[in-house]
C-alpha cells in the first residue's frame, strides 16, 4: 500500500499551478464535492513536503479503514481532469478522444454521426504520422462501413482495404527499426561500450542481421528517426563516435526539416541533442560543443522545446550532464563545482523521485570527477559511495566498475589508505565478476598493490613507469575505454609533475587551443 501512497503524493506534487486550480474547477462543478472528504485529502496533501499518514488522518475526517478507498478515488479523478485539460494541447489524446466519442455514438445506431468523428481523428493521425493508431481508426471505419448502409461511394470499401494494408506494412517496418534501436539502447545500458572482440562482432552482426538496405526518400519521420536511433547507439557502443556523430546529426536534423516533428517526439529530439554533444565530448571538438550546447539551451529557454514534466526532467538531466562536461574539457573544475553543484542540489530535490536510477548514477559519477579534478577527495567518495552501493541489477555495470577505480584513487589521494589491501581486493574481485578485467584497470590495481611496499622517494618513479605502460593503450580499440571515464593519464601527470589534475587539464587545453589558432 506505501507505493500507492507514494504513487498519489507524488502525483499530487508534479501538477503545476493551472492544473490544480483546473482539478478545483472541475470538482467545484458538483456542490457537494466542494466539503467532500476527497477534497479534504487533496488540500491537505498539497500543504505537506513529506507523505505521513499519521499526520493526513490528524488533519482530516477521514478515518484509516476509509483512507485507501478515497486515495484510489482522489487518483481516478485527478487523471480525469489532467484529460480533459491536456486535450486542447495533446494531439494523441484528442485523437482517442474522437475515437471513444465515436464509438459512442456507433453504439447509438448513429453511423454518419461517427464517422465524421474518425474522418476528424484520421486527419490529426496522418498529420501527426501516427500509423498505429490511424490503423485502429481505419479497421472500425471498415467494420462501420461493411455492416452498415452508410451511403458511402461504392468504391470506399476498396480504399479503406488498400489503406489497411499500407498502414499494416509501414507499422511492420517501423516497429522493426523501433525494436532494434530500443534493443541497442538496452545493451548499452547494460554493459556500456564494447570490451573486446566479441563483443565487437556481436555487436556487429546483431545491427547488420537487423538492418536492411533502405530508400532513406520514401521512409517516414519515425522510420528516419528510429533508423538514426539506431545508428548512433550502435555508433556509441562500438566507440566509433565520428560516425555516432554524423548519425546524431542527421537525427537533429531530422526534426529541424519536419515541421510538427518537435511537438510529435519531444523526449527524442532532446535525446538527440544530448548524443550528439556526447560524441562531441569524447572527440574533444570544443568550439563545436560548445556552440551546440548554446544552441540546445537557446531552444530551451526560447521554448522551441515543448515543455512538460517529461521533458523538464531529461532537460535538467542533459542540460547538466553537458554543462559538467565542459568543465571537464576546458579544465575548470573548480569553477564548475561553484556554477554547478549548488544549483544542482537544488533543482535534484524537485525532479529526483520522478528519474530513472541509470541517470542518477550517471550524474552522481559525473559530480563525483568533477570533484576529483577539483581536489575535493572527500566529496568525490561521498557521490562514488552512492554509485558503489547501489545493488540494483543491470545498472550499468561498466560505470559500477570505474566508481570503483576511481574510488581507489581517490582514497589514496585523500589518504584514507588504513585498509588499502582490502579496498585493492574487493575492487579488482568486483572486476573479476563483471567479466571487466582489462590490461589498464589490472595495471592500475597492481600499481595500487605494489605500492604499498615503495619508499617514499621511489613513488614518482613508479608513477612514470605506469603512464609508460598504460600510454600504449591510449588509441587501443577496447582498453581505450577506461580513458574514456577516467581521465587516468592527467591524474598521473599531476603526480609526476607535482602539480594538482586541474592545472594538468588547464594547462593542455591552453596549448591545444593556441596550436588551432
Amino acid at each position: 500500500m506505501k507505493n500507492q501512497y507514494d504513487n498519489l503524493f507524488l502525483l499530487i506534487k508534479t501538477l503545476s499551478k493551472s492544473e490544480k486550480r483546473h482539478f478545483q474547477l472541475y470538482v467545484k462543478r458538483i456542490k457537494k464535492n466542494k466539503n467532500s472528504k476527497f477534497m479534504m485529502l487533496f488540500k491537505n496533501m498539497m500543504k505537506i513536503d513529506n507523505y505521513n499518514e499519521k499526520k493526513i488522518l490528524n488533519n482530516t475526517k477521514i478515518s484509516k479503514v476509509q483512507l485507501s478507498n478515497i486515495k484510489r478515488y482522489l487518483y481516478n479523478q485527478l487523471l480525469i481532469s489532467l484529460k480533459i485539460q491536456h486535450v486542447k494541447i495533446n494531439y494523441d489524446i484528442k485523437i482517442r478522444q474522437y475515437l471513444d466519442f465515436s464509438r459512442i455514438l456507433y453504439n447509438k445506431g448513429l453511423y454518419i454521426q461517427s464517422l465524421k468523428l474518425l474522418k476528424k481523428a484520421k486527419i490529426i493521425a496522418k498529420n501527426y504520422e501516427l500509423n498505429t493508431i490511424l490503423l485502429e481508426l481505419v479497421e472500425f471505419e471498415k467494420m462501420i462501413e461493411s455492416q452498415h448502409i452508410t451511403r458511402s461511394i461504392c468504391s470506399r470499401s476498396e480504399d479503406l482495404s488498400s489503406e489497411s494494408k499500407e498502414l499494416v506494412e509501414k507499422i511492420k517496418q517501423c516497429n522493426a527499426l523501433s525494436s532494434l534501436s530500443l534493443e541497442l539502447y538496452d545493451l548499452y545500458l547494460k554493459v556500456g561500450y564494447v570490451r573486446n572482440e566479441k563483443d565487437n562482432i556481436f555487436i556487429e552482426t546483431y545491427f547488420r542481421t537487423n538492418t536492411q538496405k533502405f530508400n532513406i526518400t520514401k521512409l517516414s519521420f519515425y522510420e528516419k528517426l528510429f533508423l538514426y536511433q539506431s545508428k548512433a547507439w550502435y555508433y556509441h557502443i562500438r566507440q566509433d563516435f565520428i560516425m555516432c556523430y554524423r548519425s546524431s546529426k542527421k537525427w537533429i536534423k531530422l526534426f529541424q526539416s519536419y515541421s510538427n516533428a518537435k511537438k510529435i517526439a519531444p523526449v527524442s529530439y532532446i535525446k538527440g541533442y544530448h548524443y550528439l554533444l556526447d560524441t562531441l565530448f569524447y572527440l574533444n571538438h570544443y568550439s563545436k560543443f560548445t556552440s551546440v550546447l548554446m544552441q540546445f539551451e537557446n531552444e530551451v529557454k526560447n521554448k522551441k522545446i515543448l515543455i512538460n514534466e517529461n521533458t523538464e526532467i531529461l532537460i535538467f538531466i542533459y542540460t547538466y550532464a553537458n554543462r559538467i562536461n565542459k568543465h571537464y574539457m576546458d579544465g575548470t573544475f573548480s569553477e564548475g563545482v561553484k556554477k554547478i553543484i549548488p544549483s544542482f542540489i537544488s533543482n535534484f530535490k524537485k525532479f529526483c523521485k520522478r528519474m530513472d536510477y541509470h541517470y542518477i548514477m550517471v550524474l552522481y559519477y559525473k559530480i563525483s570527477c568533477l570533484y576529483f579534478g577539483s581536489g575535493d577527495y572527500s566529496n568525490t567518495i561521498k557521490y562514488l559511495s552512492n554509485i558503489i552501493e547501489n545493488k540494483r541489477k543491470n545498472l550499468r555495470q561498466d560505470l559500477q566498475c570505474f566508481s570503483r577505480l576511481l574510488y581507489l584513487i581517490s582514497c589514496y589521494e585523500s589518504g584514507l589508505d588504513d585498509n588499502m589491501d582490502q579496498k585493492i581486493q574487493s575492487t579488482y574481485k568486483f572486476f573479476i565478476k563483471m567479466n571487466d578485467g582489462y590490461i589498464v584497470q589490472k595495471e592500475i590495481i597492481l600499481f595500487f598493490k605494489n605500492l604499498r611496499s615503495v619508499y617514499p622517494h621511489q613513488v614518482k618513479n613508479n608513477f612514470i613507469k605506469l603512464k609508460e605502460k598504460l600510454i600504449k593503450y591510449y588509441n587501443h580499440p577496447y582498453e581505450k575505454r577506461t580513458f574514456l571515464y577516467l581521465d587516468i593519464l592527467s591524474w598521473i601527470s599531476s603526480k609526476i609533475e607535482n602539480k594538482s589534475v586541474e592545472y594538468i587539464v588547464r594547462e593542455r587545453f591552453i596549448k591545444n587551443n593556441l596550436k588551432l589558432r
